[in-house]
């Protein structure tokens, strides 16, 4: 589903950004977004029409994702007890 503001230019622009600082992805995993798999495709397009034959591999396997998204899991249960992370209610006058 692509909305107003996450549309296949948009994605296209973002991944071209990526490329440009981090350099060429072998693999990219995705959610069911639609635009950045479009906006994959569309670089993948460029790309063959430049003569380029190594592609991006594009993989939208759910457990993958859910991997990487499970990774801050630690990280959330240090700093939930912790009393400095917490917001220090403000008096208004």
């Amino acid at each position: 589903m692509l909305s107003e503001h996450r549309d296949e230019a948009a994605a296209s622009a973002f991944f071209a950004r990526t490329i440009k600082n981090n350099g060429w992805p072998e693999k990219v995993v995705l959610d069911k977004s639609g635009a950045n798999l479009a906006g994959l495709h569309n670089i993948n397009w460029l790309l063959l029409l430049r003569g380029w034959f190594w592609l991006i591999e594009i993989l939208q396997v759910k457990y993958l994702n859910n991997m990487i998204e499970q990774d801050h899991r630690f990280i959330k249960k240090l700093t939930r007890p912790m009393k400095g992370f917490n917001q220090i209610p403000q008096q208004h006058d």
